[in-house]
C-alpha cells in the first residue's frame, strides 16, 4: 500500500511538472505544435501545448466532479472548476483552461498531503494479543490457540510471557507489568486470588490461573474495540471551498448567465466562471497547514495529521497522562535511609545494590543504576543469590544473609520497623512512592524509597499552558496517592486516578459533550483509545509505544513537553493565517468578478489576476515557517 501511495505521488508531481512547462511555453507563444493531418499532403493542424495541462490535470478534475454528481449528487469545488474548464475550451481560451487546471491540481495535491492518513495502530494492537496459551488439563500442559481457551480453564504462565486472557491466580506469586492496560510505571506484585489481565506481562516466576474472560470479552480485545470506535467517532474537517461549493456554483452560474443575457457576450460569462474558480480558497488552508507543520518540525514536533493544527486551535482543555508524560516513566531512588546508627546510608545502598545485581526486577535495576551513578563503580557480585517471587531477593553479602524486598517479606521474617522509620515510610507512601526494605536475619537495616520523578520542565509547561487560556486535567491509571503527589508538584488541580482506558475515554467524551474540546497527551498503549477520541492526540515520540504514536495526531519526537505551549500558539497563529488568506482571496475574487462583469477582463487576464490571490496566499503562509511565540 505504501509503495502504491508513493507511486501515485510521483505521478502527480510528474504531471504537474509537465503541465507547468507546457503552459510556460504556451504563455510565451512558443507552445504551438504543428502536426500533419496525414502522411500524403502538407496540410497541418496547430495544437496549443496548453492542452497537455488540460489533459493531465483537467481531465481528472472533470472526472471526479462527474462521479461525485452522478453517484452521490455531491457538489464540490471541482464542479465549478470543471464548468470553467469546459467553457474556456468551448470559446477557445485554451491557456486559461490549462492554467486553472494546473493551479487546482497543485492545491488538491497540497491538501491531499496534509489530510488524515490511514493508521496502523489498531493492527499493532491486535498483534499484542497472544496467539497461544498454555493450558493445564488432567495434569498435563498443552499449548493451544488462545482463541480456544474456555472459561474455567487452568492456564500456566511462564516468566516473560504475555497473559492470554483475563483471570485469577490460583497458584504462585509474581510481579505483573500492567503498563499496557493501566499505565502504571512500576510492576504490581500478584499472588493467589489476585486478578490478572490479558496483554499484561509476567515479569518473573511461574503461576497458574483460572480463565474468566476470554475471546472478545478480554481486556485487550475491549481496548481494541475502544480504539476502533474512538477513531470512527472523530469528526472529519471539510475544506472551506468544498463546504461552500454548492453556493459558489449557484452564484457563479447565475452571475455568468445574467451577464451573458444582459451583455450578449459569452466571453464575459466564461471570464466570470474562470475568476470564480476557488483556487486561492483551495490553497488557503493547505499552504498554511504545511508551513505550520514545517515550523513545528523545527521544534521536535511531528504533526502526523494534516488537520491536527486546525483542531488544536479549538482545544479548551489538555488531559495529561502521568507516567512517561509528566514524569520520566522510570523508577528512580529518591531516598536511602539506615535504621542502624552504626551503618551509614551509603552502606545500606551498597548492600542493596549487591543483593539486586542479578535481579531482573525494574526496582532492583533502578537501585543498581543509582549506586553506579553515586559511586561511579559497579557493585560486587553477591553469593548465594536467590529470587523470592512476589517478595524480593536474598543474597550472602559481607558475611551476612541480606534480604531486600517489599512489606510482605518483612512480615514473613517477623520483623518490624521502628516507629520513627514507620512514620518516614508512611509519608513516602502517601506521596505515591515505593519502599524497599533491607534486613538481615535478625533486624531491619534500612529502607530505600523509589519514585517516578517529575520532569524538570513539567511545572513551567503547565503554567504556560494555563496562561494560554487552556485548562489541565491529570488522567492516570496510577494510584490516588501517586497521582496527587505528581499533580501537586506540577501545580495541577484536577486529578482522576486509577483510570482504566475506558475511564479516560469516558472522561474525555464527557468534556467534549459539554463543548470543551480536549487534547490528550500520553505515551502508553493504554492511552491509545483516549488519544483517538480526543479532539487532538499528542504522543511522546521517544519513549512512547508505537501504538500510542500511531493513534495520535502529533508526536513529540524528543519527548519534550515544554514545546506544547508553542504548539498551542502555533495552531492559533495558523488559523489566523488561514482566515486572513481566505478573506484576502475572496476580496480579490469579488474585485475580479466585478471587472469581468463590466468586460474589463478577458478569460486569460482574469485567470492571471485572480491567481495573484493564490500567490499572495502562498507568501503569507510561508511566514509561518519562521514564526516563534514571543510570549
Amino acid at each position: 500500500m505504501t509503495a502504491i501511495v508513493r507511486d501515485k505521488d510521483k505521478r502527480a508531481i510528474l504531471f504537474m511538472g509537465i503541465s507547468l512547462v507546457a503552459l510556460a511555453l504556451g504563455f510565451f507563444d512558443i507552445g504551438t505544435l504543428s502536426l500533419p493531418l496525414n502522411l500524403f499532403n502538407r496540410a497541418y493542424v496547430s495544437i496549443n501545448l496548453s492542452w497537455i495541462a488540460i489533459i493531465l490535470c483537467g481531465l481528472p478534475i472533470i472526472k471526479g466532479a462527474i462521479v461525485g454528481l452522478v453517484t452521490e449528487f455531491d457538489i464540490k469545488a471541482d464542479v465549478l472548476v470543471s464548468l470553467a474548464l469546459i467553457a474556456s475550451v468551448i470559446i477557445g481560451e485554451i491557456f486559461a483552461a490549462g492554467e486553472v487546471a494546473l493551479i487546482m491540481t497543485i492545491g488538491a495535491y497540497l491538501e491531499e498531503r496534509t489530510v488524515k492518513k490511514a493508521q496502523a495502530g489498531i493492527e499493532k494492537l491486535v498483534h499484542l494479543t497472544p496467539t497461544t496459551a498454555r493450558v493445564v488439563r488432567d495434569g498435563e500442559e498443552k499449548v493451544i490457540p488462545a482463541k480456544e481457551v474456555k472459561i474455567g480453564d487452568t492456564l500456566r504462565v511462564f516468566a516473560g510471557e504475555t497473559i492470554a486472557v483475563d483471570g485469577t491466580i490460583t497458584k504462585g506469586q509474581t510481579s505483573i507489568d500492567q503498563s499496557v492496560m493501566t499505565g502504571e510505571s512500576l510492576p504490581v506484585d500478584k499472588s493467589e486470588g489476585d486478578e490478572v489481565q490479558s496483554g499484561t506481562v509476567n515479569q518473573f516466576g511461574t503461576f497458574d490461573m483460572t480463565a474468566q474472560k476470554v475471546g472478545e470479552d478480554s481486556s485487550l480485545q475491549r481496548m481494541i474495540r475502544l480504539v476502533e470506535s474512538a477513531d470512527a467517532g472523530k469528526a472529519k474537517i471539510v475544506g472551506l471551498a468544498d463546504r461552500w461549493a454548492t453556493w459558489i456554483v449557484i452564484i457563479a452560474l447565475v452571475a455568468a448567465a445574467t451577464t451573458w443575457a444582459i451583455s450578449g457576450q459569452p466571453i464575459r460569462a466564461v471570464t466570470i466562471l474562470v475568476v470564480f474558480c476557488p483556487c486561492a480558497l483551495v490553497l488557503a488552508t493547505p499552504t498554511a497547514i504545511m508551513a505550520g507543520i514545517g515550523n513545528a518540525t523545527k521544534f521536535g514536533i511531528l504533526v502526523r495529521q494534516g488537520d491536527a493544527l486546525e483542531r488544536l486551535a479549538q482545544v479548551k482543555c489538555i488531559a495529561f497522562d502521568k507516567t512517561g508524560t509528566l514524569t520520566r516513566g522510570k523508577p528512580a531512588v529518591v531516598k536511602v535511609k539506615s535504621c542502624v546508627p552504626s551503618i551509614p546510608d551509603s552502606d545500606v545502598l551498597e548492600m542493596t545494590a549487591r543483593a539486586e545485581m542479578r535481579s531482573e526486577h525494574p526496582l532492583g535495576k533502578a537501585i543498581v543504576s543509582h549506586y553506579q551513578q553515586e559511586t561511579g563503580q559497579t557493585p560486587e557480585q553477591p553469593t548465594d543469590f536467590k529470587l523470592l517471587p512476589g517478595h524480593g531477593v536474598t543474597a550472602h553479602i559481607q558475611g551476612k544473609q541480606i534480604h531486600a524486598g517489599n512489606e510482605a517479606l518483612l512480615r514473613d521474617r517477623h520483623l518490624a520497623m521502628s516507629k520513627e522509620s514507620q512514620e518516614d515510610i508512611a509519608l513516602s507512601k502517601s506521596e505515591g512512592c515505593t519502599v524497599i526494605y533491607i534486613m538481615d536475619d535478625q533486624k531491619p537495616i534500612g529502607f530505600i524509597v523509589l519514585s517516578d520523578t517529575l520532569r524538570a520542565d513539567a511545572a513551567d509547561t503547565v503554567q504556560a499552558i494555563e496562561q494560554a487560556g487552556v485548562s489541565i486535567i491529570l488522567l492516570t491509571g496510577d494510584t490516588e496517592q501517586a497521582a496527587r503527589h505528581i499533580a501537586a508538584a506540577a501545580n495541577i488541580s484536577e486529578v482522576q486516578a486509577n483510570c482504566l482506558p475506558e475511564d479516560k475515554l469516558k472522561k474525555i467524551r464527557d468534556y467534549q459533550k459539554n463543548g470543551d474540546p480536549v487534547c490528550m497527551v500520553g505515551d502508553g498503549i493504554n492511552d491509545a483509545p483516549a488519544l483517538k477520541v480526543a479532539q487532538v492526540g499528542i504522543a511522546m515520540g521517544g519513549i512512547g509505544s508505537d501504538i500510542a504514536i500511531e493513534a495520535a495526531d502529533i508526536a513529540l519526537v524528543g519527548d519534550d513537553i515544554k514545546e506544547i505551549p508553542h504548539l498551542l500558539q502555533l495552531a492559533k497563529r495558523t488559523m489566523r493565517t488561514i482566515n486572513l488568506n481566505l478573506a484576502a482571496s475572496m476580496l480579490l475574487n469579488f474585485i475580479a468578478i466585478a471587472l469581468a462583469i463590466t468586460g474589463v477582463l478577458n478569460p486569460v487576464v482574469g485567470a492571471l489576476v485572480h491567481n495573484v490571490g493564490s500567490v499572495a496566499v502562498i507568501i503569507n503562509s510561508s511566514f509561518l515557517l519562521t514564526w516563534r511565540d514571543k510570549t
